[in-house]
């Protein structure tokens, strides 16, 4: 059996991040999900910084991102990741309330592998989240090696 890959939450709102974890597990999706609550913190988790300095080995198998956050907002944690090889390969989902074109013209130009509007309707938000994880997290096959840390 294949063990469950890891979901990456990158979002600064606590209503979003309650209504997405409780999505995925109305779904039964089992997967580890990795809150962070900001762009920074999400760059301190996959660069193994600050109180992720002592975190377990392996990266997250997909990204869920919002856009606008505070400290470092999205866009700009997207910049970074795709321009490092060792995490270039991650999936990103830009997962985001922002329906402003130049957001999702810039996303794409980065290298974003979705942008997903986020429905304000509950049940619509609980099934676009779900789907999200179940094709990301355990439908999609991620190349080799995007998963495992690199040092």
């Amino acid at each position: 059996m294949n063990e469950l890959k890891r979901i990456m939450l990158v979002e600064d709102s606590a209503r979003d991040v309650e209504l997405t974890l409780a999505a995925l597990e109305e779904h039964n999706l089992a997967n580890e999900v990795i809150v962070t609550r900001d762009g920074a913190e999400a760059l301190d988790y996959l660069y193994r910084r600050g109180s992720f300095a002592t975190r377990g080995p392996g990266n997250p198998a997909v990204i869920l991102l919002d856009i606008k956050m505070p400290k470092v907002d999205g866009l700009e944690v997207l910049r970074h990741l795709k321009a490092d090889s060792s995490l270039n390969m991650i999936p990103v989902v830009m997962l985001t309330s922002s329906r402003e074109e130049k957001d999702l013209i810039e996303s794409y130009r980065l290298g974003v592998n979705a942008y997903v509007v986020k429905p304000v309707d509950f049940d619509k938000f609980v099934k676009v989240v779900s789907e999200l994880g179940l094709f990301w997290a355990v439908i999609n096959e991620t190349p080799p090696g995007s998963i495992k840390q690199r040092n």
